[in-house]
């Protein structure tokens, strides 16, 4: 099937091209000083890969960008974007409140793959000889362990070009967050945030902190774009003043979520309780991703730390409670989290296990289930089912993937990828936006050593003890993009390096791959 070449892709290409050219000198003498090639990119690598995954021409700046901004964007990304032609997508528009000067929006996702169809739907397509003839001797390594699957599709079309036990279900780890964001993204819409908000009840002094699932929220004192919960101290003491309140009692209320509020893999310092209520994913140190020493009781201390900011600003409290807001109760302030297609870059390219439970549970309230793990699971299922995705074998227990219980095929994978970057889902984008980047960012920023792959590969990597998975996106020689997922497990212990280095050099292998008829 050839897709043809759309009329905004043909206004822009010259654009895209002129500014591949300008930036590519810089680009590669920067990957040579970090990162030697085994083989250069080729420039149609270069372009397409830059207008399909976010603009991998920036990524040198993205890594260091650091925090996301209010949109939930990464700042140099969209600092970068706005310097360019043309402007977009709500999920990247100016949040309420931005400054007036600050820099146009990014263009949206949407724009970007859209605009792609021309270039990758007209360059030729991979043989699956040629790809069994490229991938079947480097998935034969024995490091890899007893079991592995794979799968190559066509993103384009998506049609899957090689397969091997691609619908065999194995434990997929963190790929399994691939499968959390695209369901979200179609249940709750990328546009969509989370609240977090102080209530009054009527005819009381009771004050009524509610959760609503924010995994962002924040008590720092640089809230980096994400909802902070001294804006909310602050609104919350001027609205009391304004009622002639300066003393008041203080509750929390986590009832949004249902079930065990803890992963059942058990405490673990790559995950906080699973709550619909708690700051800084219930972080004990100044980190913001990775693992961490988590409170215990991640809830009651976000109302401590709320108490503390109303005592502040000059409103007094006893020590917080739990209870339940009732529906009479009158609204005081509200913040709200970057929308979800934001939350979900975020996820994937930094494996966030907090986000990814937290946007299970979205997925849930979205779609009637309760929001708990097992209807976060049962809602995930649910939602991929009416994308008419392939789900036999398929079992999903959690959203983060912590949970070997989780069952995912290739197929699966590689077929959420390709949904992703259909036309007709732009909703769906931020699923390939957000995977790291190969040598640049996110957990794959120290992978890809004197690999061809760097910067060429996006993809979503997932480990557990004797589990290693990586799914993603690649551009190839030929210009052609490609989804592919490989998944591998053994019972036997195996070395995570070397494992690590064998699935990267099967898709270092699909960039260089020039493997059409």
């Amino acid at each position: 099937m050839a897709v043809p070449e759309l009329k905004a892709w043909r206004t822009v290409r010259p654009h895209v091209v002129r500014v591949t050219r300008a930036v590519r000198p810089g680009l590669v003498r920067a990957v040579e000083t970090v990162k030697p090639w085994i083989a250069r990119p080729t420039t149609v690598q270069f372009t397409t890969g830059a207008a399909a995954v976010g603009l991998a021409l920036a990524a040198t700046v993205a890594t260091a960008a650091g925090p996301w901004d209010s949109t939930g964007q990464r700042t140099a990304e969209r600092d970068w974007a706005a310097s360019r032609e043309r402007a977009g997508g709500a999920d990247h528009g100016n949040a309420p409140g931005a400054l007036p000067k600050a820099p146009r929006p990014a263009p949206s996702a949407a724009a970007v793959l859209a605009n792609l169809g021309g270039r990758a739907g007209s360059a030729p397509s991979p043989t699956g000889k040629a790809l069994s003839d490229v991938l079947d001797p480097l998935l034969d390594d024995a490091s890899l362990g007893s079991a592995r699957t794979a799968a190559v599709v066509d993103v384009a079309t998506g049609k899957r070009l090689y397969g091997r036990g691609a619908d065999q279900a194995l434990t997929p780890a963190s790929t399994t967050k691939i499968a959390t964001a695209v369901a979200v993204l179609d249940a709750a819409g990328p546009d969509h945030r989370i609240s977090t908000r102080a209530v009054l009840e009527p005819d009381t002094k009771e004050v009524v902190l509610v959760g609503g699932g924010d995994p962002t929220l924040t008590a720092r004192e640089d809230a980096h774009g994400n909802a902070s919960l001294r804006t909310l101290a602050d609104d919350t003491a001027r609205a009391l003043k304004d009622r002639k309140l300066d003393e008041v009692t203080l509750s929390y209320d986590t009832t949004l979520y249902a079930g065990p509020t803890t992963h059942p893999i058990g405490p673990n310092s790559n995950l906080a309780q699973v709550s619909a209520l708690m700051v800084d994913e219930g972080r004990l140190d100044d980190s913001s991703s990775g693992p961490a020493e988590r409170s215990q009781d991640p809830s009651a201390d976000a109302a401590r730390a709320f108490a503390d900011l109303l005592h502040d600003r000059g409103i007094k409290t006893g020590a917080p409670g739990p209870s339940k807001a009732t529906g009479r109760a009158k609204s005081l302030a509200t913040v709200e989290s970057p929308p979800v297609a934001g939350l979900v870059e975020r996820m994937l390219t930094n494996s966030d296990n907090d986000i990814a439970e937290a946007l299970a549970r979205q997925t849930a309230l979205a779609t009637g289930e309760k929001a708990s793990f097992e209807g976060g699971a049962t809602a995930i299922g649910t939602q991929l089912k009416k994308l008419d995705l392939p789900l036999q074998g398929v079992k999903f227990a959690d959203g983060s993937g912590l949970d070997r219980a989780d069952k995912l095929s290739a197929d699966l994978l590689t077929a959420l990828l390709a949904k992703a970057g259909d036309p007709r889902h732009p909703e769906l984008r931020p699923a390939l936006t957000g995977l790291p980047v190969a040598g640049f960012t996110g957990t794959l920023r120290n992978r890809y050593a004197d690999q061809p792959g760097t910067g060429l590969v996006r993809a979503k990597t997932g480990t557990l003890t004797g589990v290693h998975t990586l799914a993603g996106t690649v551009v190839d020689s030929d210009g052609r993009l490609l989804a592919f997922a490989f998944l591998t497990s053994s019972d036997q212990p195996t070395d995570p390096t070397a494992v690590q280095k064998a699935l990267d050099n099967a898709a270092s292998a699909l960039a260089r791959c020039g493997c059409a008829a």
